[in-house]
């Protein structure tokens, strides 16, 4: 009879399989980036949305974020059920018809119903990802897995929108969004199915050190988190607020540079900065947030994000706007991997994937309210610029929540 080893804690001790998620979390991050510049860039001339329509604009990424959202708070619990590389799978069966959608999209409609696939897709293959490194990695390394994990999902998405814009450029924007979105879906796919290891048991020896009394729904797990504790709700708001910022980008700051002259591969240029920024300061930021603690880096990083975003339409030039999302992107960078982990560290160990997927669903869920605020208050008031202004504000009060009621967390030992 043969025995298998016990799985043993540590990203080192993992590494193949810590790559390997690495690189599902990078394709998760090209999927969702070919969304980026080139759909909002080319809405009214490719897909027949009309001229300043922004509430309509807006709506792609309202579907996509009440989607994805909703597959946060579920994806941990199926994982529990069916193991994480099945809901893994899942995650890239699902997106295989969104190539197809975008390239045969008669109208609006069919872009708002890819996106719901999208939604699916993220909430789902990039949850996996995540927690399978957690479940890899010692629970030292909270925001080094954190850190590593951002850095490759949001380097892609800056990368892809780049990627994509020259596709357009190339083949057409139909064309090359199904060139580009057919081989990373297929890629994707075909290494969750034949390369990828499910880390259930890596997870059941972390949950041998939980309290076997400590046990919780999943809807008094949300209750708790949502309103009951001030910590989780501190945390849970500033991450639904840090989407306004990502929606921003997603949806107005294409057309914005458009309006401003600028082609769209020079915009996505900018907007590039703006993620591979974010994505590379992660690996800094992540497990620097092990040693100093999260709340300082959270705190700077919503003041950056709202400062930057601020900035953008009182300055003119691709230089100034080009500083201006480094400087946005340092903040997501600062903020992003360390309010994940901030949860995690007010989590039970048990408990600890529920609540971070309850995080995960607050998150989500403000690229939802965020876009559906911008799209109104800019339809209202005929202007773009009333985005930025919305949105700079919110981060910015919205840290102040944070540094008023979240105690100073005690980096781990």
């Amino acid at each position: 009879m043969t025995t298998h080893p016990s799985p043993e804690h540590g990203i080192r001790a993992n590494k193949s399989q810590f790559l390997l998620q690495l690189l599902q979390v990078f394709l998760v991050g090209l999927t969702i980036g070919m969304t980026r510049t080139v759909i909002p860039g080319l809405a009214e001339t490719e897909f027949g949305l009309a001229e300043k329509q922004f509430f309509l604009l807006a709506s792609f990424v309202v579907v996509f974020g009440l989607v994805k959202a909703v597959m946060n708070l579920l994806a941990g619990k199926l994982a529990d059920y069916y193991g994480r590389k099945k809901v893994l799978i899942l995650g890239w069966l699902v997106a295989l018809p969104i190539p197809f959608m975008l390239l045969y999209a008669p109208s609006w409609n069919w872009v708002i119903a890819a996106t719901f696939l999208l939604g699916l897709n993220q909430g789902l293959a990039w949850s996996m990802a995540l927690n399978s490194k957690l479940d890899l990695a010692r629970s030292t390394q909270k925001g080094l897995v954190n850190g590593l994990n951002e850095f490759s999902g949001y380097a892609a998405v800056g990368i892809a929108g780049v990627v994509t814009a020259y596709f357009v450029n190339l083949y057409g924007a139909r064309e090359g969004l199904f060139i580009f979105s057919s081989l990373v879906i297929l890629l994707g796919l075909l290494v969750a199915m034949f390369f990828i290891k499910d880390t259930m048991m890596w997870a059941e020896l972390h949950h041998q050190s939980a309290d076997p009394a400590d046990h919780q729904t999943l809807g008094q797990l949300f209750k708790t988190a949502s309103w009951q504790d001030r910590n989780l709700f501190a945390l849970n708001q500033a991450g639904l607020v840090e989407k306004f910022t990502d929606a921003l980008i997603w949806i107005f700051l294409p057309v914005f540079f458009l309006s401003q002259n600028l082609s769209l591969v020079e915009g996505s240029a900018i907007i590039m900065i703006y993620a591979l920024v974010w994505g590379a300061s992660q690996l800094v930021t992540g497990p620097l947030s092990d040693k100093i603690g999260r709340k300082g880096l959270i705190v700077w990083g919503m003041g950056f994000c709202g400062l930057g975003v601020l900035a953008i339409p009182l300055t003119q030039g691709s230089v100034f706007w080009s500083v201006e999302a480094a400087f946005i992107g340092l903040g997501m960078a600062m903020l992003y991997p360390n309010l994940g982990a901030s949860v995690a560290d007010f989590s039970s160990v048990k408990h600890q994937a529920s609540l971070i997927g309850i995080y995960r669903f607050w998150r989500d869920l403000g690229y939802a309210i965020g876009a559906l605020l911008m799209g109104v208050m800019a339809q209202w008031l005929d202007s773009l610029e009333v985005a930025f202004w919305l949105v700079g504000a919110a981060m910015l009060l919205s840290g102040f929540w944070v540094q008023w009621v979240v105690p100073k967390t005690v980096p781990q030992k």
